[in-house]
C-alpha cells in the first residue's frame, strides 16, 4: 500500500497504526540503533536526516537509545548531536543537550566477578573480549585485532589497559563480545550475576551487564519525568531483547520486521526492516498523519 506522500506501508504490517490525533500529539521519538535505524552498513540512512530536522523543528525530542557509548552516538549524529537526547550503555548513561541526566554504576565486586568469568572462559578457547565502560571512556585489555576492530565500532572513546580491574572510575557497563553463540557461552558465564544485576543479550554477539534495574525502558521513564512527556506522547522503535522495556514504556511501540520474535510479540505496531529504511518510512507516515490532524 502506498500512502498519500508516496510512503510505502508494508502489506504484512498489522492493520492498526497510530491515529492522526496520536501522531499530532507526538513529543518524543526513541530509536534503537543497530538493527533498527542503522542500515546494513551500520550507517544512519541519508533519508533520515530531513525527517529528523522536521521532527526537531516541530519541537519533538529525538532520542538515540543504544548499548553503544554516548560519545559514539554523538559522533554518529554529527552536528545534530547537540540537539539530541542519548540513552547510552543500555540505559546506564543518559545525556540531554550535552548534560548528564543520570548514570548508574555497577558495584565493584560484580565488575571483578564478570571480568574474571570472561578470562576463565577465554582459557577454554572461546573467542571472547570484554569492554568496561565509564562515563569518561571505555577500556579493553585484549590485544586481539579482530576484537579491537569490533569494539571500536561501538566505542568512540576506547583505551587499552593491561588490567581492566585496575580501572578506578565507576563502571556503567561490562560488555562481552563472543564470536561464538553468545547465549550459550558469554551470557551463560555471566549468568550467576543475573540475580543481582541486569544481564541482557544486546546483539547477535554481545551481552551486557549493568546495575540492577538498568534498562532502556527504566531510563525512558526517567526521561518522561524529567521532560514532562507522557508515555502516550512517545514513539519507540526496536528490534532486540534489550529493547523490550523501552517498547513497554512507549505508547506507540514499533518492532522492526527483522526483530527478534519476542520483540515482535511485545510491540504494538510493526515497521519495515531496517534494511528497508523502516524507521524513516514510518516517521514520514506519522508526520503525514500529524499534518492531517492539524
Amino acid at each position: 500500500m502506498v500512502g498519500d506522500t508516496g510512503t510505502v506501508i508494508p502489506t504484512d504490517a498489522p492493520a492498526t497504526f497510530p491515529t492522526s490525533a496520536q501522531a499530532a500529539d507526538l513529543r518524543l521519538v526513541v530509536l534503537d540503533m543497530d538493527g533498527t535505524l542503522l542500515d546494513g552498513e551500520k550507517r544512519v540512512p541519508e533519508g533520515f536526516w530531513p525527517v529528523a530536522a522536521s521532527l526537531l523543528s516541530r519541537g519533538v525530542v529525538l532520542c538515540a537509545a543504544s548499548g553503544r557509548q554516548q560519545a559514539t552516538l554523538a559522533r554518529m549524529f554529527g552536528d545534530l548531536g547537540d540537539d539530541l537526547l542519548f540513552i547510552a550503555e543500555n540505559g546506564a548513561h543518559v545525556v540531554h543537550h550535552g548534560r548528564l541526566v543520570s548514570a548508574a554504576a555497577i558495584d565493584r565486586p560484580a565488575v571483578q566477578q564478570a571480568v574474571q568469568a570472561v578470562r576463565v572462559l577465554a582459557t577454554t578457547g572461546a573467542r571472547v573480549g570484554t569492554v568496561v565502560s565509564t562515563t569518561r571512556s571505555a577500556y579493553v585489555e585484549s590485544t586481539d585485532d579482530a576484537f579491537l576492530a569490533e569494539a571500536s565500532r561501538y566505542y568512540a572513546r576506547l583505551e587499552q589497559v593491561e588490567d581492566l580491574l585496575a580501572v578506578r572510575d565507576d563502571v556503567l557497563k561490562v560488555a562481552v563480545h563472543d564470536v561464538g553463540p553468545v547465549e550459550e557461552s558469554a551470557f551463560r558465564a555471566l549468568g550467576p550475576l543475573a540475580a543481582t544485576h541486569t544481564l541482557v543479550l544486546s546483539g547477535e554477539h554481545w551481552t551486557d551487564l549493568t546495575h540492577r534495574g538498568t534498562t532502556k525502558g527504566a531510563a525512558l521513564v526517567r526521561v518522561h519525568e524529567r521532560l514532562r512527556i507522557s508515555r502516550e506522547q512517545t514513539v519507540a522503535f526496536g528490534d532486540h531483547l534489550n529493547d523490550l522495556e523501552m517498547l513497554d514504556a512507549a505508547g506507540m511501540s514499533f518492532a522492526m520486521a527483522n526483530a527478534h520474535p519476542q520483540v515482535l510479540d511485545r510491540a504494538r505496531y510493526r515497521a519495515p526492516s531496517n534494511l528497508d529504511d523502516g524507521v524513516t518510512r514510518t516517521l514520514v507516515e506519522l508526520l503525514r498523519l500529524a499534518d492531517l490532524d492539524a
